[in-house]
């Protein structure tokens, strides 16, 4: 089967990029094994259990595997960056995450291609779909693809459409012509890393490549999505009104100053910028009712309200009060904690 085929009907079905990567170990493992080595994954064990083996080589996956589809969703919406954002009142979620749940959606558009793969194909193969939660390294296999490069903050950077992707992949066991990695165009930029303000983009060791790395026990996304007990009071200033994920190197980043907008309705924003005392009111049905669809529950109901106890903490309105004392007089004490460490941020201001 012809390669730009492969990635013509990719497009059809809803991806704005589609490359191909051989199904082979890349030298990104490389660097995956001394992340996790520096202890950078923090509290995820799910990348550093034995599925951390199977990263290195689509192969652990799917044997017969000989090419990799590479593909990539525009998510990015007309709504203003978090950096150009005002309202203290207000909480800030991840832009990724305004809508409907990303996994279904490339599951679905990757379906599609499928069926269109075997409508074209006049010999049988073998394939297997990943999104996100499969043990594979996407972003090397979608650099090796061509779609973009690996910036300093790790997102994969298309030149001309920016860094606002979700990315999918098929493994195939056809053999197809494999797409050429781009350069890197991040030059001598650190916009990214001068925004971060928990300082989660650091330098790797002497020697090392690439020079940059994200250490997820001091990003703003790990704080409030992946951590599950209380995080340390020295970052909490620095999350802001982060109530789950965050964008802010991605914000700043130049080359997404014309990044196109998505026009999948799938993404339009349901969850754009909530008022903290709504959130701090729900309850757990609330929470899963209101969120349902998204892929917020991922921070579990007990980690989304201690977000927003330090997000009501990190404001400083004295109207958010009455909510943290009920926050603090509640059993759960991770909940609790966070919500007396806002309540004294007020009293603090007050003086």
């Amino acid at each position: 089967m012809d390669a730009e085929l492969v990635k013509k009907l990719a497009r059809e079905c809803g991806f704005e990029l589609a490359g191909i990567a051989a199904a082979v170990p890349v030298r990104e493992a490389r660097y995956y094994r001394q992340w996790v080595a520096d202890g950078m994954a923090g509290e995820m064990r799910y990348l550093t259990d034995r599925r951390a083996d199977l990263r290195e080589d689509p192969r652990s996956l799917m044997s017969s595997a000989r090419s990799v589809l590479c593909v990539g969703k525009l998510y990015n919406g007309p709504q203003p960056y978090s950096t150009e954002f005002s309202g203290d009142d207000l909480a800030w979620i991840s832009r990724y995450a305004w809508g409907t749940d990303y996994h279904g959606v490339l599951r679905r558009g990757l379906e599609r291609v499928m069926d269109g793969l075997r409508a074209a194909s006049a010999e049988a193969f073998e394939w297997k779909i990943c999104v996100d939660t499969a043990p594979l390294l996407e972003r090397a296999y979608a650099r090796h693809a061509g779609l973009g490069w690996i910036a300093k903050n790790s997102c994969l950077i298309n030149q001309a459409m920016g860094s606002w992707f979700f990315l999918g992949e098929l493994l195939l066991s056809l053999d197809l012509a494999a797409d050429e990695p781009p350069p890197d165009r991040c030059g001598s930029c650190t916009r990214c890393i001068d925004a971060c303000p928990t300082q989660a983009i650091v330098r790797t060791g002497p020697g090392e490549v690439p020079e940059w790395a994200l250490d997820a026990r001091l990003c703003i996304s790990y704080f409030t999505i992946e951590l599950r007990g209380p995080s340390q009071e020295r970052v909490r200033p620095g999350i802001g009104r982060h109530v789950f994920g965050c964008d802010i190197c991605q914000d700043v980043c130049p080359w997404n100053r014309r990044a196109p907008v998505a026009d999948d309705p799938s993404f339009a924003a349901v969850h754009f910028a909530p008022p903290l005392e709504k959130l701090a009111g729900l309850s757990e049905k609330g929470f899963r009712e209101m969120f349902r669809d998204s892929p917020i529950p991922r921070a579990r109901y007990s980690g989304f309200l201690r977000n927003v106890a330090i997000a009501m903490g990190n404001a400083g309105e004295e109207r958010f009060r009455e909510a943290l004392e009920r926050l603090a007089a509640q059993g759960e004490g991770m909940v609790s904690e966070a919500a007396r460490w806002a309540l004294g941020r007020l009293n603090a201001a007050r003086q």
